[in-house]
């Protein structure tokens, strides 16, 4: 693993991340094939135009990488990247792994035992008063709380563990305060506890986002707790991220009758533990079998493969929107893995291919 960055090196390390067209899956395949940013950066015209791609992807410059890393500082944010010590271990278990994530706040808090709790934005009362009672009741326990710092039950939840410690992930940048009537919350939590982006400062948030602010939410967290949700919520996003991977689920039982319920009942239909209080997550919790070790090692192979134009094709032609696993197209195509891995690379740099988690593909 690449530990201890030299400046050029987190400069070369944060623009690979914001290049165009290189999500988490791309960028770390791109480490494990070249080994350095540095060489990943080199390599990518090539590799978008072996991939279909007329133009190559816009690669950000030198100096928008010191302007990003010097408006994170100017908000006493840090920037953490995924192969340094201090990365949260949780986070570094996952397949893959955030390049990288700008922390404010207290920074230790992250690799404290934690528990996420989640729910609806237009959240009852009563569901609110459980959310800061439980988080509490967590905090007390010596547990942290995530949560995604929107309306309803995520407020709530930071307001009864800020005592304790909670961490707000954020879907736009480390300084996006949203919904406006947080700020007095978010100036807490930055001051109190700690506040996490994988986005630059200074971006708002889309609604593109949030599936990725998601993943940090669960994946910091050794349980998930649904506490209201709809059936179709946000919420039942970061469970099914949870269960994927292999965090606790658990969801608070609901009135039929109020279609904020309904997600939560759902999930306990489905296998999810149910959540009464704060000794339902502590019993759920000591089954939690840990994070493993981190999945990326960030080492070079023995040597990077270079595709053949006719697989590149071959695969294209093979994806569609519905995601597909990568051993169904080693499959469909007669290629090794680390053929098939190399030409996806250059189809998601080429923006023709979505690599997702779990070894998904769709098209781009």
């Amino acid at each position: 693993m690449i530990r201890g960055l030299t400046d050029a090196a987190r400069r070369d390390w944060l623009r690979l991340a914001r290049t165009e067209s290189v999500g988490p899956v791309t960028f770390d395949e791109l480490i494990r094939r070249f080994g350095e940013p540095s060489l990943a950066l080199a390599a990518l015209p090539d590799l978008a135009r072996r991939g279909g791609r007329a133009q190559a992807p816009r690669i950000p410059t030198e100096r928008e990488a010191l302007s990003e890393l010097a408006a994170g500082e100017a908000l006493g944010a840090r920037l953490i990247c995924a192969c340094e010590p201090d990365f949260p271990q949780a986070l570094a278990a996952l397949d893959p792994p955030p390049p990288l994530l700008w922390a404010r706040g207290r920074i230790e808090l992250l690799d404290r035992p934690a528990v996420a709790l989640v729910g609806a934005r237009v959240a009852s009362a009563a569901g609110q008063r459980f959310a800061r009672g439980l988080a509490a009741e967590l905090g007390a326990a010596g547990l942290v709380v995530v949560s995604g710092m929107a309306r309803g039950i995520d407020g709530a939840a930071h307001q009864g563990a800020l005592p304790t410690g909670t961490v707000a992930v954020l879907g736009g940048g480390v300084d996006d305060v949203y919904p406006p009537e947080h700020g007095e919350l978010y100036a807490q939590i930055a001051d109190q506890g700690c506040v996490v982006a994988e986005h630059p400062p200074g971006r708002q948030a889309q609604a593109r986002d949030f599936p990725r602010r998601n993943r940090i939410i669960s994946g910091l967290s050794q349980a998930v707790v649904v506490v209201e949700a709809e059936l179709r919520s946000g919420s039942l996003i970061t469970a099914r991220l949870a269960g994927e991977q292999g965090r606790e689920v658990l969801a608070v039982p609901g009135s039929p009758l109020d279609p904020r319920a309904r997600g939560a009942n759902d999930l306990i239909r489905q296998g999810a533990a149910i959540c009464e209080g704060v000794d339902d997550v502590l019993r759920a919790l000591e089954g939690f079998r840990g994070f493993g070790e981190p999945a990326s090692g960030y080492a070079p192979p023995p040597s990077a493969t270079q595709s053949d134009p006719r697989l590149v094709e071959a695969l294209a032609r093979q994806l569609s929107p519905t995601p597909i696993g990568r051993d169904e197209l080693v499959r469909a195509t007669g290629a090794s893995a680390g053929e098939v891995a190399a030409a996806l690379i250059e189809l998601a740099l080429a923006g023709r291919a979505e690599l997702m988690p779990g070894g998904l593909v769709a098209s781009g």
